[in-house]
């Protein structure tokens, strides 16, 4: 792990994006941004919420209420086609 330092030499909590490792990378964003896409459950289009590691956390039959739903979660909506 490379930490980047301030002017006087002291490590200053920040970390070189370039040296995350792919878990890391992964990890990054998980708590705040949720996607939305559509799919067929059934034979029914309905649109999936997913974290941002892919877990599915909500299914629901109409977009306005999956991007309602994790806005009320204060994540962050990003439609996947």
């Amino acid at each position: 792990m490379t930490s980047l330092t301030n002017k006087q030499g002291r490590d200053n909590g920040l970390r070189d994006i370039r040296q995350l490792t792919a878990r890391e990378l992964q990890a990054l964003g998980v708590s705040q941004l949720a996607y939305i896409k559509s799919v067929t459950v059934d034979g029914e289009a309905v649109f999936s919420i997913h974290a941002a590691d892919g877990t599915q956390m909500a299914l629901t039959g109409d977009r306005e209420v999956a991007l309602a739903a994790v806005r009320q979660h204060e994540m962050i909506p990003a439609l996947v086609h």
